[in-house]
């Protein structure tokens, strides 16, 4: 299994704690794998989701540590987003 999956699920559930998410999203990173999020947590999966956001390690890790904000990410190219926008608005507020 991916280290770097393991520390997006890791990261992901503590930014989720305590926080209600009524969807389905996934983070797809290029070359490791995907992260489901839904009401119940983070986890390493492929199902399908409501909304996809497809990014590099570098770039998911840049968003996870605050150093890059996601919705810029989107705005220049690093972040793609297929599916329920408005709930990748959601989770950007989320994830901050």
């Amino acid at each position: 299994m991916s280290t770097i999956l393991e520390q997006a699920v890791a990261a992901l559930n503590e930014k989720l704690h305590e926080t209600e998410f009524d969807g389905i999203a996934k983070f797809s990173i290029t070359d490791e794998g995907s992260v489901l999020i839904d009401s119940t947590g983070a986890r390493i999966s492929e199902e399908d989701a409501d909304v996809t956001l497809s990014a590099s390690a570098e770039v998911f890790e840049a968003i996870m540590n605050g150093e890059q904000n996601s919705t810029a990410a989107f705005m220049t190219g690093k972040l793609t987003v297929e599916g329920d926008m408005g709930l990748a608005m959601k989770l950007a507020g989320i994830l901050g």
